[in-house]
């Protein structure tokens, strides 16, 4: 713990020596343009090559699809003989970038939605890859990789990970690419910022004015701005590598961030405290208990009795005595903490010294946000 507390102490330390606004960033890696995005796919398939790991019998999807594989291949095997456990039941997903072109190669992910024990071993059969509008994009086939195991033996088993779901590195062919209608109404591009913030929007449209020309943006929200493309003289490309080449500094936003199940706070540059004063220190009660195991004894008028085989008893049986100690235990390490206008990196300093741990500090820091003095969102993980 006081390891991390170190490394927290020097991570806040530079942050707050940070401005309010960050470095130069590339306007491109502050969000995208609207048009290109990405596009999910989805199939279903099977399995097969399963050593008796796949669906059971029971699962009538899996033997549905396998005679349905079956019979496509020219092989008309009646229901009662599908009884294969080397085949498993799969959905297939995948990502179609905007840029992919057909005979492009794209990872996949499979996962089990039957009862199968483990893919370890399997291969997919060809798989068509569907879009939102049911139009087939992609194939899917080959060798699964699966992170995991399963093994079984006299109802003891033993797993690593998760052998239900796999991937196909590169498993999937494009076969029909999606255009990316970039230049919307007005012949105009459109910007889209990964967070929304009026002040980052207006150093976008003044670097892109600085950089194209005057009037070329415009802004028109938090989130967005227009980019007139006249002066483009049709080369919409060269405009867009153009304006994704400007830098401009965008504005930090005041956010601390939180995981108490780690212990860990990371606060954004420039986290303004103000004026406040620490009262941190607790009292910790321990309670131990001795059980001791004594025999009978003269000394209360009782008769000794030394165990079974002592027939002076008389059937006597050992008492259990029971001690308990309370102990209160004051911290050494109590403090009473006065800061004046402060920075969260100054804070957590000054916390260090009077040797307050990781947790006691994001105590601290939840406590001073509902007191008002901490200027900055928290989020909690």
């Amino acid at each position: 713990m006081r390891g991390l507390r170190l490394t927290l102490l020097v991570a806040l330390a530079a942050l707050a020596a940070f401005p309010a606004s960050a470095d130069a960033v590339r306007i491109k890696d502050l969000g995208r343009f609207l048009g290109w995005r990405d596009n999910a796919l989805v199939g279903y398939g099977l399995v097969t090559g399963l050593a008796g790991s796949g669906d059971s019998s029971r699962n009538a999807v899996t033997q549905l699809a396998l005679r349905n594989v079956l019979s496509r291949l020219g092989a008309n095997v009646p229901p009662e003989l599908v009884q294969s456990r080397n085949v498993a039941a799969v959905i297939v997903t995948a990502t179609l970038p905007p840029s992919a072109n057909i005979g492009d190669r794209i990872d996949v992910a499979i996962s089990s939605i039957g009862d199968a024990r483990s893919l370890v071993g399997g291969t997919l059969l060809m798989t068509p890859l569907l879009g939102p509008d049911q139009r087939s994009y992609a194939l899917a086939q080959g060798p699964l990789v699966v992170g995991g195991y399963r093994f079984d033996s006299n109802y003891n088993r033993e797993q690593k990970n998760y052998p239900t779901s796999g991937i196909l590195p590169g498993g999937a062919t494009v076969e029909s690419r999606v255009g990316s209608d970039l230049v919307g109404p007005q012949n105009a591009l459109t910007f889209i910022l990964k967070e929304p913030d009026f002040v980052t929007a207006e150093r976008v449209e003044a670097g892109i004015n600085a950089a194209i020309g005057s009037g070329t943006a415009r802004v028109l929200d938090a989130a967005a701005v227009s980019i007139n493309t006249a002066a483009a003289g049709g080369d919409i490309y060269r405009l867009i590598s153009r304006i994704e080449s400007v830098s401009i500094s965008p504005d930090a936003l005041a956010r601390v961030v939180i995981n108490e199940r780690t212990g860990t706070v990371v606060a954004g540059g420039g986290v303004q405290i103000s004026s406040v004063v620490i009262s941190q220190g607790d009292v910790k009660i321990s309670v131990s208990v001795d059980n001791e195991a004594a025999p009978y004894g003269y000394g209360g008028g009782y008769p000794i009795y030394n165990g079974p085989t002592d027939r002076r008893g008389g059937g006597g049986r050992g008492l259990i005595v029971t001690n308990t100690r309370l102990e209160v235990t004051s911290p050494a390490h109590d403090a009473v903490v006065q800061f004046p206008n402060t920075t969260v990196g100054d804070l957590v300093t000054g916390l260090a010294r009077v040797h307050v741990d990781t947790r006691g500090m994001i105590a601290i820091l939840q406590a001073i946000r509902a007191a008002g003095a901490l200027h900055a969102e928290i989020v909690v993980q």
